[in-house]
């Protein structure tokens, strides 16, 4: 199983930045891919997860509204489109995976980032003035 994050940068305040995720290894629809990060100092948060299968989501309250994730099967990629960007979304950027059979519920694998199973390199998102 492998998962690499892409399309992290520095971004004003207000502004988008899109990231992907993409995967290999597994099939994909056996699986829950997740975003999460982490801030200086700080531990390691859920950002959004989506179902490989049925595309269900999950999001955390902070990001809900401005951020979009979103699948595309074919490429066995995931993306994060992040709008109205602060500097609190400023993190380092990580791609996840678990098997969906682990958990009953997408809520139950995402709520925290102890669920998932395999972990790819992170991108960083600088968001600033």
């Amino acid at each position: 199983v492998q998962l690499q994050a892409s399309g992290g940068g520095l971004v004003r305040p207000g502004e988008s930045l899109s990231l992907s995720c993409t995967t290999s290894g597994f099939t994909f629809g056996d699986y829950v891919i997740g975003w999460f990060r982490q801030a200086p100092g700080k531990e390691r948060e859920t950002v959004s997860c989506i179902d490989g299968d049925d595309s269900t989501v999950y999001y955390t309250d902070s990001v809900r509204g401005r951020f979009t994730i979103s699948s595309d099967r074919a490429r066995n990629t995931v993306y994060l489109g992040m709008t109205s960007l602060e500097p609190e979304d400023t993190a380092v950027y990580y791609c996840a995976a678990v098997e969906r059979r682990d958990f009953v519920s997408l809520e139950l694998a995402c709520f925290t980032h102890y669920g998932m199973k395999y972990w790819g390199k992170g991108t960083l998102v600088t968001v600033s003035s």
